[in-house]
């Protein structure tokens, strides 16, 4: 659901199991475009659940966010696996591994006690300085080929601060860290109206 008041926009995001997601970095993206696209502006403000992001325009399709803070803790052994906590406004689960494992650990840590609102699952193989294979378990949706916090939840479990490409299935995230924020670069088409069945004040994500 949105929100919009001039160049910025409150969004709230459900799962398909109607949990309510804190942050989603690909549909902060997405939705900046779209209000770019309708205030002929560079920049524009996602307010979501207690953090705002600013998302600015880069050059064709490709759109950066600052998505804020991200905190990585030290890595704890749950149910054998080794797993890096990650928070980027939301929950994951970082393990470095083989990403084919992600049908096996994916529902095994998304709903371990040690995540009471249970939590995003990621295995990532690490290609190389600064790039990355993963695969993604959202928390309430199963496997899916591309996740924004996801990207910076495995750049910041893999490599700390700088540069890092990571390849999703559905494609390549780009994040940034530094001092502990993050900033993620990808794609998004933005839409020039909204469909008619909705109104300006409030309209699905």
């Amino acid at each position: 659901m949105l929100a919009v008041d001039g160049d910025e926009v409150t969004v709230a995001i459900v799962n398909p199991d109607g949990s309510r997601a804190e942050m989603s970095g690909n549909g902060t993206r997405i939705v900046g475009a779209w209000l770019m696209a309708r205030t002929g502006r560079d920049v524009a403000r996602i307010r979501v659940g207690p953090r705002t992001v600013f998302v600015r325009r880069l050059s064709g399709a490709l759109y950066e966010s600052e998505l804020g803070e991200v905190e990585v803790s030290p890595k704890e052994t749950l149910a054998g696996v080794e797993v890096t906590p990650v928070s980027v406004g939301n929950p994951h689960a970082v393990v470095v591994g083989d990403p084919a494992e992600i049908e096996e650990l994916g529902p095994l840590l998304e709903e371990h006690a040690r995540f009471p609102e249970r939590t995003n699952v990621q295995v990532v193989r690490v290609d190389g300085p600064g790039e990355v294979t993963a695969r993604v378990w959202e928390r309430g949706v199963g496997e899916t080929p591309a996740s924004g916090t996801s990207a910076v939840a495995v750049a910041a479990a893999t490599h700390g601060d700088g540069n890092v490409v990571v390849h999703f299935p559905g494609g390549d995230l780009r994040v940034r860290l530094e001092r502990g924020c993050a900033w993620l670069t990808g794609p998004a088409e933005p839409l020039d109206e909204l469909p008619a069945c909705h109104d300006e004040a409030s309209t699905d994500a």
